[in-house]
């Protein structure tokens, strides 16, 4: 007998909410939106146009967790994350949350215990271990291409920093904590993937070295500024000449971090704001090789592995293409969406981790801490024997 399909509801439906609940309206075929909360109205009004006029439309997510659903997608800012994940929890529901998981590790731990107590479901969009060069890499590391994993060094070039990062609430701490958390916990989550371990001692130097002297600010507001339509010129060059930025900065465009992992794996993360390209690049280093992307899913993109001594050589021994997939990042959404949707309906494994997410959360604060007082060393703690046993079954 086929299934109903199951019914979605979406806490923040515009943005990255509405690229997750296309994804997820599958009527018919499985799963259904029947619900979505934004504060915008005029958000409302697509989602009424894009799943039928009869889904109910809110601006409380609280409205929203009343009613009959099976999953919510939480897709609002990262600030809202911890209240709205804790309370879809507490009624049971299954909850996709986007990254990052919260600002905080405490913030991180009090979802994973509102997880574990409800016995509900928790899934967090951490996309980038569905994209096609990180799961190759993935592949070749565990089937022994670099031997033993020794080193992970990571340089994100986030070319249009000024434009997604400096112009709303992204450019203050109190709404992101810092862009080690907002933008490195991707990347962290990454490291810790393909290292196999998790980060336990952490520290970081940086600053705010461009954007925060340029003029021509919006004028102030007492609470956070959304992006404008319009405000973002992707063909800018060099972020100098950028305008119109949030009356507020106050944090780093520019960091650099080292890790060791629980497993002795030692990492190297650097972040720039103000690159002209924009994509991340990952060297491993095992006993055995080295392995390094050239490309982040875009046509071209390959895999470069060294395993014999040489002088420069500026392709690998064995170069490895990866295909062209369809879908945004790199055919991730799609995946994880499918992923998810899976985990509501039968449960079992997933390739995203609760506890992966809490832990890149975890040495991104402790990242942002060390930049803050001088690159101080910090201890990023585990979490309790408990939510490990819990989230590991």
């Amino acid at each position: 007998m086929k299934k109903p399909d199951l019914l979605i509801g979406i806490i923040g439906s515009g943005g990255r909410g509405t690229l997750l609940g296309q994804l997820a309206h599958r009527p018919g075929r499985g799963s259904r939106v029947v619900a979505c909360c934004d504060v915008s109205p005029a958000t409302l009004a697509r989602n009424r146009s894009d799943y039928g006029p009869g889904i109910f439309t809110t601006a409380d997510p609280g409205a929203l967790l009343e009613r009959d659903l099976d999953a919510v997608i939480i897709a609002t800012p990262d600030f809202l994350h911890e209240e709205q994940a804790v309370a879809a929890l507490a009624r049971g529901r299954a909850v996709f949350l986007e990254k990052p998981m919260a600002l905080s590790r405490a913030a991180c731990d009090r979802i994973l215990r509102a997880a574990a107590r409800t016995r509900a479901r928790l899934y967090v969009g951490h996309n980038m271990r569905h994209m096609p060069f990180v799961r190759e890499m993935k592949r070749l590391i565990d089937a022994g291409a670099v031997g033993e994993v020794k080193a992970c060094w990571v340089r994100h070039f986030v070319g249009h920093g000024g434009d997604f990062y400096f112009r709303d609430w992204h450019a203050e701490r109190r709404y992101t904590t810092g862009l080690l958390l907002q933008k490195a916990a991707h990347d962290l989550d990454i490291i810790h993937w393909l290292s196999g371990s998790y980060s336990r001692l952490v520290t970081a130097l940086g600053g705010l070295t461009l954007y925060g002297d340029l003029p021509g600010r919006l004028p102030a507001q007492p609470g956070p500024r959304r992006l404008r339509a319009g405000a973002m010129d992707l063909e800018l060059y060099p972020p100098t000449k950028a305008r119109g930025l949030n009356h507020r900065i106050d944090v780093e465009d520019l960091s650099s971090v080292q890790l060791r992992l629980e497993n002795g794996v030692f990492a190297t993360y650097a972040q720039c704001h103000y690159t002209p390209d924009y994509w991340r690049n990952y060297t491993v280093i095992g006993t055995e090789g080295r392995l390094e992307n050239f490309g982040n899913g875009e046509p071209g993109t390959r895999l470069e592995l060294w395993n014999r001594r040489t002088g420069f050589k500026a392709r690998g021994n064995v170069s490895y293409q990866i295909p062209v997939h369809r879908g945004t990042h790199g055919g991730a959404d799609p995946r994880i969406m499918e992923e998810f949707l899976r985990f509501v309906r039968d449960g079992g494994p997933t390739d995203t981790s609760p506890l992966a997410a809490r832990e890149s959360v975890a040495a991104a604060c402790a990242a942002t801490d060390s930049l803050r007082h001088g690159g101080r060393p910090q201890r990023v703690p585990p979490v309790t024997p408990a939510l490990r046993r819990h989230f590991a079954a």
